[in-house]
């Protein structure tokens, strides 16, 4: 009798700890790394680092100097060198710290041996990056932080730079428009593709920036954010006559900016290698950022006229991409498809098109007109998204690089909300004024509605 009591007052306490354990790494992943993964994570790293380098041939032989000092002093076996380890530093989600690379060693060696290093550590993931030549940084991701997104309380951004999704290394995702002036964003229906949008819209309503959208589903994506929209088409026949004034804002400011630097008035404006950013601060025009919903819209085609216009839209469209940059004009494009099948011109306006994001699609052919032809191993991370993981992407560049992102929940009416405190910012820019969208007055606040919609990031 006396042994069972002491097993229920020894053990009563420890299966009550071990079940808050569990229940806090399933439901509190954060609060379980900081209390109970960090400690273990690091004490296996700090037991196990010479081994696991050796187990994943990232060791070299000594130096002959070495070798002779260790046998001039000891009489144990001279063993392998492996990289030099930087202090360890604790984060939020994981663990950092840099190794000084053994001569003859290459980033693509460590890297090679990610998944072995995140199991012999025991952390979710493990991602290595170059610091400089000779110094890599390993951040290891003790858990995974695309399940419940939460982002960074400071990320440091600024002009045309919006911190939109989280990345699977922990990292914010910025959307930098100064870097990767024009996007595709391509997604299923509910896949999370609007919440991803929503973000971009919100993050850039609080800067000095124009913002111009195309939303032939009737304006029910932009609509919300009228007030803070310097002009909004809501179907093809409007969409044919915004991008003439685009097009047309565009070349009054490579007029400007040939009147400023001395440059011929005849000179082509494929020749001229400087933008906007290079005008003095009291002469610069305001960046315009046009989102594009639904693109495919504006290449469907019913009648021999209906061809004739989306063909000049086409062409506006590919002359901003080509040219808009340099004018201060981004785009963001997005649909569901994209690729040749939609129609002359498309090919060549997705060849624009620097930055891609890819939601959950529905087929294998649309993951690769978005992730082809940059990066074709993204693709098959493309197609493996779940349903049940809204918000949930790949982004990639023509850089080759790619990454797994996952976009915050961000309510339409909070997204609504920063636009109408923000309508004050709305640039006075004379030939987009006829697009002006009519903001309706606020309607008076009634009972709540039952069901609310399920957030994106679940």
């Amino acid at each position: 009798m006396s042994d069972l009591t002491t097993f229920l007052e020894v053990g009563g306490p420890v299966a009550a700890l071990g079940g808050g354990a569990a229940y806090a790494r399933a439901k509190y992943p954060g609060v379980y790394w900081s209390t109970v993964g960090l400690p273990i994570s690091t004490a296996r790293l700090l037991s196990s680092y010479g081994s696991v380098m050796e187990a994943c041939g990232l060791t070299v032989a000594p130096s002959r100097l070495r070798m002779l000092a260790v046998k001039a002093t000891t009489r144990r076996e001279v063993r392998p060198v492996p990289p030099r380890r930087g202090i360890i530093r604790p984060t939020s989600t994981g663990l950092r710290l840099r190794l000084r690379l053994a001569p003859g060693q290459e980033p693509a060696d460590v890297a090679a041996s990610a998944e072995r290093l995140r199991h012999a550590w025991g952390v979710h993931a493990v991602y290595v990056s170059t610091v400089k030549p000779g110094v890599v940084e390993l951040r290891l991701v003790g858990f995974d932080v695309l399940r419940r997104v939460r982002m960074p309380r400071k990320v440091d951004v600024g002009f045309l730079q919006v911190p939109v999704a989280l990345r699977e290394d922990a990292m914010p995702f910025v959307r930098d428009y100064r870097t990767v002036p024009h996007q595709l964003t391509l997604g299923a229906t509910l896949s999370g593709k609007s919440m991803y949008l929503r973000h971009l819209i919100a993050g850039l309503a609080s800067q000095r920036v124009a913002l111009v959208g195309i939303d032939c589903k009737r304006g029910v994506e932009l609509a919300p954010f009228a007030p803070r929209l310097s002009a909004l088409a809501t179907d093809p026949e409007q969409a044919a006559e915004l991008l003439p004034v685009l097009v047309k804002e565009m070349e009054d400011r490579y007029d400007l900016i040939k009147a400023r630097q001395g440059i011929a008035p005849d000179t082509p404006d494929e020749e001229i290698t400087s933008d906007i950013w290079g005008l003095p601060e009291h002469e610069r025009p305001m960046p315009v950022v046009l989102f594009v919903d639904e693109v495919a819209e504006l290449f469907l085609v019913a009648t021999r006229k209906d061809e004739e216009r989306r063909d000049e839209m086409v062409t506006q469209l590919i002359r901003l991409a080509q040219l808009g940059r340099a004018a201060g004009i981004y785009l963001e494009v997005c649909g569901q498809r994209f690729g040749a099948e939609l129609g002359k011109g498309a090919t060549m306006l997705r060849a624009q098109l620097t930055g891609r994001v890819c939601h959950r699609v529905n087929d294998e052919a649309s993951a690769k007109m978005a992730l082809g032809d940059i990066a074709p191993e993204a693709v098959s991370a493309a197609c493996a998204i779940a349903p049940e993981r809204p918000g949930l992407a790949v982004a990639g560049d023509t850089s080759g690089g790619w990454s797994r992102i996952r976009t915050p929940y961000l309510s339409l009416g909070s997204a609504a909300e920063t636009c109408r405190e923000s309508a004050h910012l709305v640039p006075d820019l004379p030939g987009l004024k006829p697009f002006r969208p009519d903001v309706a007055a606020r309607p008076v606040e009634g009972p709540a509605l039952i069901g609310e919609p399920r957030p994106a990031t679940g």
